[in-house]
């Protein structure tokens, strides 16, 4: 008996500590207070960070080896659960031999290690901050890798003068959510380190909704008929950067990548490698 009543006891006290259902006409009422902009639209504004390891391969993976073995265990790529719903790319049967190209390659080949502007939509899951200006008509993206900017034409702009490392992006508010419209993008990028990729014909529609104070949810749908046999689509958060001095840094990576776009050109490498300077 008193063994049962100290149970008795125990399920009183968690029912008491248990918060109540709502009712049947109030589930899913209470959504989230998000700030807002002067004009009404969601604020955007403020430092956010993809913390997934997409840069390393948008779909799902194991933990696998660095490209080189002299990196170890520092160069290794982390598993992931991927950012690519349904797992997989629907790319047409020559585009997937070259991604399996891309990858046996990527040491390489990922313009990331040439300092390329990262391009829509990897620039957002870089391993780095970006950060979002919103004023009225007008919104602007900086990112720390390369310094990228790009700006978002929230009026009706002119078509593309040409095509650029960040694209063409146009943008529009459909409720809450800020979509925005991405072509003309350089078909030099690539989406991750796994040596996915895409044409010049590739176009993004980019969707960001805020969850709360903290919280911004990304979307992407990738439409391009030369390299994917249909649309296809990512999702991933972003976190806000919350500290006090949270601010973008400079990250000019051309120094760093200098030898690798240049090297060949350096008069008397042949003879320091053991041949002749032509």
């Amino acid at each position: 008996m008193k063994r049962a009543g100290l149970a008795l006891a125990a399920a009183i006290s968690l029912a008491a500590c248990t918060p109540a259902a709502p009712p049947a006409g109030e589930a899913g009422a209470a959504a989230p207070a998000i700030a807002r902009a002067p004009d009404g639209k969601p604020d955007l504004n403020g430092i956010w960070q993809a913390l997934v390891p997409a840069n390393w391969d948008i779909r799902p993976h194991e933990a696998r080896p660095p490209p080189l073995d002299v990196l170890g265990a520092s160069g290794a790529e982390p598993p992931s659960l991927g950012v690519v719903e349904g797992g997989e790319i629907p790319y047409l049967p020559a585009a997937l031999e070259q991604q399996k190209a891309n990858y046996a390659n990527r040491f390489e080949l990922d313009p990331e290690r040439k300092c390329f502007m990262p391009g829509v939509p990897r620039a957002t899951y870089m391993p780095q901050p970006l950060q979002i200006f919103q004023s009225g008509d007008h919104v602007m993206i900086a990112y720390q890798f390369a310094n990228a900017v790009r700006e978002i034409h929230m009026t009706d702009p002119k078509p593309a003068p040409t095509s650029f490392w960040m694209g063409w992006s146009v943008g529009r508010w459909e409720g809450d959510t800020l979509v925005v419209d991405v072509t003309k993008q350089k078909p030099e990028t690539w989406l991750d380190r796994a040596g996915n990729f895409h044409s010049g014909e590739l176009r993004v529609e980019e969707r960001y909704t805020l969850l709360g104070p903290n919280h911004l949810q990304y979307e992407a749908t990738l439409e391009d008929p030369k390299v994917f046999s249909r649309p296809w689509k990512i999702s991933l958060p972003l976190y806000r950067r919350i500290e006090t001095n949270a601010e973008l840094l400079e990250f000019k990576c051309v120094p760093f990548a200098e030898e690798i776009l240049y090297g060949h050109l350096r008069k008397g490498r042949d003879a320091e490698s053991g041949g002749e300077s032509q």
